[in-house]
């Protein structure tokens, strides 16, 4: 780790390493411990059980006064999520609070693979399909689970 990091920094992704949130692997870049590789299991039951989802996060200057920036780079069929990997989640942007973790994030990105919500969408295609024809969008993101990741 870089003697230049806040502590809180350090604290929190040492604890992301010694104690892992299981279904979610973090592990800081080598040479930006502010630049993070995540990677997210599906979660059972849900759509996307069996895949293996890639996100990079990154801490801005202004953490923890300001959200860290999360996006997928593996290609998600997901209401919430658009086709840059772009995630509509509360505590990323108006519900942020200092007082909120990066483990509290990849747990909260982990609950909304659980539970889209078509009502506050970032995909509005997939939304509408969500809306129109749950069954038919279940499939299509069961389908780019296998399709986009499984695990490659």
């Amino acid at each position: 780790m870089s003697g230049g990091l806040p502590r809180r920094i350090m604290k929190e992704t040492q604890r992301l390493v010694t104690e892992p949130v299981p279904g979610i692997d973090a592990k800081p870049h080598d040479n930006n411990a502010r630049y993070f590789k995540i990677t997210i299991d599906g979660p059972k039951d849900s759509p996307y059980e069996g895949g293996k989802y890639h996100l990079e996060l990154f801490l801005p200057e202004e953490y923890p006064m300001a959200a860290p920036k999360v996006r997928f780079t593996t290609k998600i069929y997901h209401p919430n999520i658009d086709k840059l990997g772009r995630i509509c989640l509360d505590v990323l942007k108006d519900k942020w609070s200092p007082a909120l973790q990066i483990r509290t994030v990849l747990l909260s990105i982990q609950a909304l693979l659980s539970a889209p919500n078509p009502d506050d969408p970032l995909a509005n295609d997939v939304a509408e399909q969500w809306k129109s024809n749950e069954d038919q969008a279940v499939e299509t993101a069961r389908a780019w689970t296998r399709l986009y990741a499984n695990g490659n």
